[in-house]
């Protein structure tokens, strides 16, 4: 084989690699740009309370998504309210009472504390397993991927077991 079709060939698998590479690398940071954007509509209220009225909601009645009950404030600013909402989850029961936060402007609310800052990064724990099987597979780098891998188990195993 000339040596102008060596240097073509070496060539063109260089430029595969790096299409491989740069293809799978954006697919990957796509993954877990979604798992955050999924997670930070939640978590944006349960992390960021200052402000925010937080207190305790005790489930009287679940229909379809959504679980409500009378609101019983706890912070400076809150005020009582006869009925808010929940999502109905595993996360929630008839009967039980929740620490919660109201989303602004709304009569929703979302569980507060280490429960429901951990629950509200499920969707990041998803996308982590997920974008570990794109690096291992398509970017070949097996560490990143069990580093990917186990912080999305550790994640969605603290979220099980809290609940």
């Amino acid at each position: 084989m000339p040596a102008t079709a060596a240097t073509a060939r070496q060539a063109s698998v260089t430029a595969l690699r790096f299409g491989r590479v740069a293809t799978m690398g954006t697919l990957a940071a796509l993954i877990l740009f979604a798992g955050v954007w999924g997670s930070w509509g939640t978590a944006q209220h349960v992390m960021l309370t200052k402000g925010r009225e937080r207190g305790t909601i005790r489930v009287t009645s679940c229909a379809g998504d959504t679980c409500s009950g009378p609101f019983t404030p706890v912070s400076e600013g809150a005020r009582a309210r006869a009925s808010v909402d929940i999502a109905n989850s595993v996360a929630v029961r008839k009967g039980l009472t929740y620490d919660v936060v109201v989303k602004p402007g709304t009569g929703e609310v979302v569980r507060s504390g280490p429960v429901g800052i951990l629950y509200a990064w499920v969707p990041l724990g998803g996308a982590l397993l997920l974008a570990s099987v794109v690096v291992a597979g398509g970017l070949r780098s097996t560490r990143a991927a069990w580093v990917l891998a186990g912080s999305g188990i550790a994640l969605l195993t603290a979220a099980f077991v809290t609940l």
